[in-house]
């Protein structure tokens, strides 16, 4: 049993405040219970002690201080995972939100980025120089979690997962020390990182390799529910065959209010969300058949790259209550779509949906081995959530999210995306990296022998 924070000599909290840089927050202080939020709202976890690091030095203060009192130790980037696993009851949270800082090097199109950086200030920094790094969908999502756990996103036909676009990270290990990994330094670590999630050590800064992407052309289109299985059925088809520029990620979902048309309110729709990269003089004609499905509702279009980073973030604030489940999905044949109507027929709340992201194109194109990230060869990165802002709705989320979930996983491939994952068990997470997971095992028995990290979708060290 790890000690508990409160356990300690005030004496030891004060000596080791003198090393820091940044701030402690303990449960006493006023602002305690702002910093224990995340993302997600149904998390509600009460750790010992935050120490608000703003460089370097104060993560490897943290890491000496956690380990030498024996502290069950969480760290916690842009604060989104669903799981909240970023929080730990009595323990302490290395906090990386003021280590921030974005340097682009039109040299060559890297991005040097900081391990509390969220997604929208990349995009930011990155969008005057015509340059991009494959992301996801919200721009307030943290830089680390979502690359350490692969990165799928708008441009992952195109450009691949955001892993496939690391090129080095400085990290600090359980020891304390700290290491550059590359593909020449470290290597067997940087393999590990690439998906591997939080078990390794604390990110400090990433180097990505951005790409020219500047403006698109895309948005969504919906069609009534009653329609899904015909639409899935098409967008299989279309979607694996059109060119790696065009991508489109489906949905069931709720309207829930603006800014979409009034008429559409609160009705249940089959939407897909497009995201074109390509020449914006043939976009309206990869668009063609797209439009020739009829949507009900079209809004696509040519705008900055940012812009569609964004769209949802209004919808998806902080402190909503979320519930996830996830799998991979190789087809989307009758018996799934089928499912995909009877739930998406009664979605429970407005914000609740269903999302599958297409893991063809560029993201197909890296070996199984190469990276962690096992399952090159599915088609679709599913994901269900419920979400309401309202406390008293979390049953009624969880129980839809649960039954949609069981009724697919028998047409799934096994696992899933770990960053779609709540705190599932180690079967899952096994499931998740399949082949890869005793390579991960024992580069966390090197790193990592006694587990110090272990608040994340953990990778226990093999005893081998």
């Amino acid at each position: 049993m790890k000690n508990l924070v409160k356990n300690l000599d005030a004496s030891a909290i004060e000596a080791f405040a003198s090393q820091l840089r940044g701030n402690i927050v303990v449960p006493s202080d006023t602002i305690y219970n702002e910093t224990r939020k995340v993302y997600n709202g149904m998390i509600n976890k009460h750790p010992g002690m935050f120490v608000m690091c703003v460089d370097v030095a104060d993560v490897i203060a943290a890491v000496n201080f956690g380990r030498t009192h024996n502290l069950l130790v969480a760290v916690r980037g842009g604060g989104h995972n669903g799981g909240g696993l970023g929080l730990c009851d009595d323990g302490l949270v290395i906090d990386l939100s003021g280590i921030k800082f974005i340097r682009v090097d039109t040299s060559n199109n890297t991005v040097r980025v900081g391990g509390g950086n969220v997604w929208g200030e990349v995009d930011h920094a990155t969008h005057p120089f015509g340059l991009a790094v494959p992301a996801g969908i919200i721009s307030t999502t943290g830089v680390g979690g979502l690359t350490l756990g692969g990165g799928v996103g708008h441009l992952s036909r195109k450009y691949g997962l955001t892993i496939d676009n690391l090129l080095e990270a400085d990290m600090v290990l359980a020891d304390g020390s700290f290491v550059t990994v590359n593909a020449s330094q470290n290597i067997d670590l940087f393999w590990a990182i690439r998906g591997g999630g939080g078990n390794f050590g604390i990110v400090t800064s990433f180097k990505f390799q951005a790409h020219p992407v500047k403006t698109v052309f895309g948005g969504p289109t919906l069609w009534p529910i009653e329609k899904i299985e015909e639409i899935m059925e098409w967008y299989h088809t279309f979607l694996n065959n059109a060119p790696d520029e065009l991508n489109g990620f489906i949905t069931t979902m709720i309207i829930p209010g603006p800014p979409f048309p009034e008429h559409l309110h609160l009705k249940q729709f089959c939407g897909i969300v497009w995201c074109y990269t390509g020449d914006m003089g043939k976009a309206k004609d990869a668009f063609k058949p797209i439009l020739a499905m009829n949507p009900v509702f079209e809004h696509v279009g040519e705008m900055p790259y940012p812009s569609i980073q964004t769209l949802f973030d209004g919808l998806m604030p902080p402190g909503l209550q979320w519930y996830w489940r996830a799998d991979f999905f190789n087809e989307l044949g009758a018996e799934v779509r089928a499912q995909h109507l009877k739930f998406g027929s009664k979605i429970p709340t407005p914000l609740s949906q269903m999302h599958l992201y297409p893991i063809s194109g560029a993201a197909s194109r890296v070996g199984k081995e190469d990276t962690p990230w096992a399952y090159r060869d599915a088609k679709y990165a599913g994901v269900i959530v419920g979400v309401d802002p309202d406390p008293n709705n979390a049953n009624k989320i969880t129980d839809w999210c649960k039954s949609y979930w069981e009724a697919l996983h028998p047409y799934s491939s096994g696992g899933a995306y770990s960053n779609f994952m709540m705190d599932e068990g180690q079967e899952r997470v096994k499931a998740s990296y399949k082949h890869n997971y005793n390579r991960l095992a024992k580069i966390k028995a090197k790193y990592d022998p006694t587990n110090f990290f272990s608040v994340n979708q953990n990778i226990k060290p093999s005893e081998s």
